[in-house]
């Protein structure tokens, strides 16, 4: 049975940081690319940040230079360190991964990031 279960978020004040984690099991973690996304109310899921297989990264252009994505194979776990948060990076975060970096695969259950002015 996969599942993806992030954990961190919660209520902080804007300038403030985070650090989120979703550990996986049941996949090969080490195969997969491992990405993060965001949806607040009202709008789509956005891409936030992608780690591949071999360790390079992608962000969105309103994540850049403010987050940064991180992997422990051994662990199976990745990581999204949140800084400079702003209330516009109010969403539920959620974790997924991409077998072989292709496609989408499996979705975890969010954690919640509120952040206030």
């Amino acid at each position: 049975q996969v599942q993806l279960v992030e954990s961190g978020g919660g209520l902080v004040q804007a300038g403030g940081s985070l650090r989120l984690s979703c550990v996986a099991s049941g996949i090969l973690f080490s195969l997969n690319d491992m990405k993060w996304y965001r949806q607040a109310p009202g709008k789509q899921r956005e891409l936030v940040a992608v780690i591949s297989r071999g360790g390079s990264t992608n962000y969105g252009d309103s994540v850049k230079g403010r987050f940064t994505i991180s992997r422990n194979n051994a662990k199976n776990t990745v990581y999204l360190q949140m800084n400079s948060l702003k209330p516009e990076d109010t969403a539920v975060y959620l974790c997924n991964n991409s077998p072989l970096g292709v496609g989408s695969g499996y979705w975890g259950q969010g954690t919640q990031v509120t952040v206030s002015s």
